[in-house]
């Protein structure tokens, strides 16, 4: 018997997988039926699933969109389960600019929500847009409250100048004599600017100008965007500022970040409300009056900035000791230092507690109704319910309310959890 020897010279072709381990069957297998207990709360699931999208369905489906009031919508439904939309049909200019914003004047705060989106971009997305067109940002806000609130486009123009100037004298006494002294000579340039502008602004405040807007005639979701766009804004430096203050090794400074911050933390959102509402005018000179959505800005934005100052700090404590030392190391002064080595790293642990406090902050919003104010809570509350139309009318309003604060803090999430995956230097 002769033996035969055999010599493969090329790779034999790979085989398929097979089909339980790739694709849709694998992530069935290891996330829904990896076992029995698995299993049994996969089927409990799906059923409790179909129960619900069968109990909903009906009131999309049978849905009027198409009625005067909330009589001839029961009429049309003739009993069966079905939503009565018409409501948002008939009252959508309640819904998102307020009873008492002009009708005339709706392409102005909507022009604003629009131009929203790409002036934020470039500060949302630093990877991918030139640092050049931050410049759009900056001019955002401006151009935001000119739209919204109306009056000679003079207005804006001189706060910018006012924050230019401010600005420059920080950064050249900064250098020159240390932060303390530059935030000083920014604060007096900026107010120069800002008194010379005044001037300026009455003498010639018929140029290019829009009809003015009370802030008490804001409402609907446009108040509720106002709020929750301003305040996020603000107190997010505000409580970096505050976190840093409460680490400095200067008793005073400390003392007063710590106060400021135990004090709002210990105190609900609604007594700050109903301070902003009444007390706070009688701290002001007598005669003097203040708009009634800059005292809540105001009351806002402190009391989400102490929550952040510690979502901050506790950052701050994350990072090891030699983070801190690394900048002593290299010569850096204390501002360079902070900007450059620690609060990079600080914001990129903190991001999740940020967001949790801007997406709480943001449906926080709703409280100013109890004041007074008619947001989109309030606007429902107020007006809607209480026409004669539809008295009796709620799930529909209220699911459009939720709907439209979902989407936003939906948003928000999601940004923030790509921002964590773009920021991810570990390789785990």
């Amino acid at each position: 018997m002769s033996d035969y020897s055999f010599v493969r010279h090329e790779t034999i072709p790979e085989s398929p997988p097979p089909a339980r381990e790739t694709g849709a069957f694998k992530w069935m297998r290891e996330n829904l039926f990896s076992g029995w207990v698995n299993t049994i709360l996969t089927l409990l699931s799906v059923y409790f699933i179909i129960q619900i999208v069968l109990g909903v369905w009906p009131w999309f489906a049978n849905g009027i969109w198409d009625a005067e009031n909330l009589s001839q919508c029961r009429e049309m439904l003739a009993g069966k389960t079905g939503a009565c939309f018409a409501v948002l049909v008939d009252r959508w200019p309640q819904l998102l600019y307020g009873i008492s914003y002009p009708a005339d004047g709706y392409w102005r705060p909507t022009l604003a929500f629009i131009l929203l989106f790409p002036s934020f971009a470039p500060a949302l997305f630093v990877q991918f847009i030139p640092r050049r067109f931050l410049i759009i940002s900056a001019v955002y806000p401006l151009l935001a409250y000119w739209l919204i609130w109306g009056g000679t486009i003079l207005i804006p123009i001189m706060a910018a100048m006012g924050l230019v100037a401010g600005y420059n004298a920080f950064s050249r006494l900064e250098r020159a004599s240390g932060f303390f002294m530059g935030l000083v000579g920014g604060v007096v340039a900026a107010a120069i600017t800002w008194y010379i502008g005044g001037f300026i602004t009455d003498a010639l405040s018929g140029i290019i100008a829009l009809p003015e807007v009370a802030s008490r005639d804001m409402g609907g979701f446009m108040l509720n965007m106002i709020l929750g766009v301003i305040c996020v804004s603000l107190s997010i430096p505000l409580g970096i500022v505050l976190a840093l203050g409460r680490q400095s090794s200067m008793p005073i400074i400390k003392g007063i970040c710590v106060i400021f911050i135990e004090f709002v933390r210990g105190v609900p959102l609604i007594t700050l409300l109903f301070v902003a509402n009444v007390v706070l005018a009688y701290f002001l000179p007598p005669g003097t009056t203040m708009d009634l959505i800059l005292r809540v800005i105001i009351m806002i934005t402190m009391f989400s900035s102490a929550y952040i100052a510690e979502v901050i700090r506790g950052g701050l404590a994350a990072l090891p000791k030699g983070q801190y030392e690394a900048g002593d190391s290299m010569g850096l002064n204390y501002s360079q230092s902070m900007r450059l080595i620690i609060l990079p790293q600080a914001l990129k642990i903190s991001i999740p507690g940020i967001v949790n406090v801007a997406v709480g902050l943001f449906k926080d919003t709703t409280l100013v109704s109890v004041i007074s104010m008619f947001d989109l809570v309030g606007a429902i509350r107020g007006p809607i319910l209480s026409s004669t139309n539809w008295t009796g009318i709620y799930w529909e309003v209220f699911a459009f309310a939720a709907l439209l604060f979902f989407v936003i803090c939906y948003g928000i999430s999601q940004y923030s959890q790509w921002l964590e995956r773009q920021l991810q230097t570990d390789h785990r």
